[in-house]
């Protein structure tokens, strides 16, 4: 899925103050993107290298954090794969809005740089039963890589819900995510209750489940999860996002 290097190098365009120039130095990973492409709707592979990228052990569910022209700044992403051995990664960026995250989505292209936290600890997905269940959002696709192409012999099932089914339907096609099912965002969180009523087969098959994404759809989806008896050990959950917040992970 890294696209191949060899875009020519330019410099970022924002302007970065001393001291924030200092903690980037002093904190963060250098890497360049190398290559950048565009998927159905608002979706971008983006493929990061650098010498600061190899010899990593990274495990499908880190995350890193990159930096938004600012050690201040930064936003998450799980890696969807890592190669060790040519210090290069790769994530799916996602421009839902105007936010700085969104922009840098938008913006990066190959010859930029750019600064990064970890990889570190997010969802340890060695956790959960080899028949795991995703259910999240746009934002929980590259974990859905991560986590379905990092072990050929898993079985994965996929339910997302969607702002734009018609382009992120696609998504999942071009990522070779075999079985994903998408449920459109409805007013009240109306479609949530198409997604839990896919719960008692799951879990009564032993699936593990791994909630990811936007807040309020983790927390009701664990409430039902509980009810349908599936088992702590059973369950990972990480909000990524809530609207008017930043920085839940």
């Amino acid at each position: 899925m890294m696209l191949a290097a060899g875009s020519p190098e330019r410099p970022t365009v924002q302007p970065v103050g001393r001291f924030s120039q200092a903690l980037l130095r002093l904190l963060m990973r250098q890497a360049r993107i190398v290559a950048t492409e565009w998927l159905a709707g608002r979706f971008k592979l983006i493929t990061l290298e650098g010498s600061a990228l190899a010899g990593i052990a990274w495990i499908p569910g880190q995350k890193i954090q990159i930096a938004m022209g600012s050690a201040f700044t930064a936003r998450t992403y799980t890696p969807l794969e890592w190669n060790a051995d040519a210090g290069r990664s790769c994530i799916l960026g996602f421009a839902p809005g105007d936010g700085p995250g969104s922009a840098w989505v938008r913006n990066v292209e190959a010859g930029d740089r750019c600064d990064l936290f970890g990889p570190r600890g997010s969802l340890d997905l060695r956790r959960i039963p080899q028949f795991a269940v995703v259910m999240g959002d746009e934002t929980s696709i590259g974990l859905a890589y991560a986590l379905t192409h990092a072990d050929p012999t898993r079985a994965v099932t996929c339910l997302f819900e969607i702002g734009d089914t018609e382009s992120a339907r696609q998504v999942p096609v071009q990522l070779c995510i075999g079985d994903a099912t998408l449920f459109a965002k409805q007013d009240g969180d109306a479609h949530l209750e198409a997604m839990e009523a896919a719960i008692p087969a799951l879990a009564a098959a032993g699936a593990g489940f791994v909630l990811t994404g936007r807040a309020a759809m983790v927390q009701g989806l664990r409430r039902r999860l509980k009810l349908c008896g599936v088992p702590a050990t059973h369950i990972l959950t990480k909000a990524y996002w809530a609207p008017g917040k930043t920085g839940l992970d």
